[in-house]
């Protein structure tokens, strides 16, 4: 007896949940060009959901920065102008910043074993030739950092804006050293564990404006067909 997929053996919420995922990554990594249209139709088949559950993926997705949902069109893949891009830098910035300062105040030793597991998963990912999904995992390193401070409210904002950024990374960041971000990573760990809240910050700052100089420069090339793109996912 054949065994059941995923899709025929989970709730609907939870099929929707995976295609929020497998969406977010796709857009992220950069397999799904800016402009690229995503139909509800073909979601919900793909997904095995109804176009309501789509419609509520999608949402989230405009959410997060990365999907655009005029009235009266259908949603495609967001396509940040530079000029969106510099703004969003710079709100990501001083949201850095204060998140460092509040994680090097705490020094929660279980919160930064975590952070420091996430590196090295991240690192893991870029020595075994995955460039796409330690890209990836850097950008969730960040938001992890904002879920380390315990606020609420600072994770909303810095979801909204490490999403965002990260799609524009995959549209112009083609030229970011992948492996200097991470051991930037490493560094700003060690800040965090010796209580150097201005360092820390500092560090933040600066190592998010490196990758803002490195990244505004050219766009990336169209992308593949949608479900040809998802299947991977």
């Amino acid at each position: 007896m054949a065994r059941p997929t995923h899709a025929e053996d989970s709730r609907p919420a939870e099929r929707a949940e995976r295609a929020y995922a497998a969406l977010r990554a796709a857009i992220i990594e950069g397999a799904l060009a800016p402009g690229t249209k995503l139909g509800e139709e073909a979601l919900a088949a793909h997904y095995g959901v109804s176009r309501t559950l789509v419609r509520s993926v999608l949402h989230r997705l405009v959410g997060d920065g990365i999907v655009d949902s005029p009235p009266g069109r259908s949603a495609s893949v967001a396509r940040p102008t530079i000029e969106e891009a510099r703004n969003a830098f710079t709100v990501r910035a001083a949201l850095e910043r204060q998140v460092a300062r509040l994680l090097a105040e705490r020094r929660d030793p279980a919160a930064l074993a975590r952070l420091r597991s996430h590196v090295q998963a991240e690192r893991a990912a870029w020595e075994s030739r995955r460039a796409t999904v330690s890209a990836r995992l850097g950008g969730e390193f960040h938001l992890l950092l904002a879920r380390e401070t315990g606020n609420e409210l600072l994770l909303r904002y810095m979801s909204e804006v490490v999403s965002r950024t990260a799609l524009i990374l995959s549209i112009y960041g083609r030229d970011i050293d992948q492996q200097a971000s991470i051991t930037e990573h490493e560094e700003l760990l060690d800040l965090l564990e010796a209580g150097d809240a201005d360092p820390a910050g500092a560090l933040a700052e600066h190592h998010l404006a490196a990758v803002e100089r490195k990244s505004l420069g050219r766009e990336a090339e169209n992308g593949n067909e949608l479900l040809t793109v998802l299947a991977r996912y």
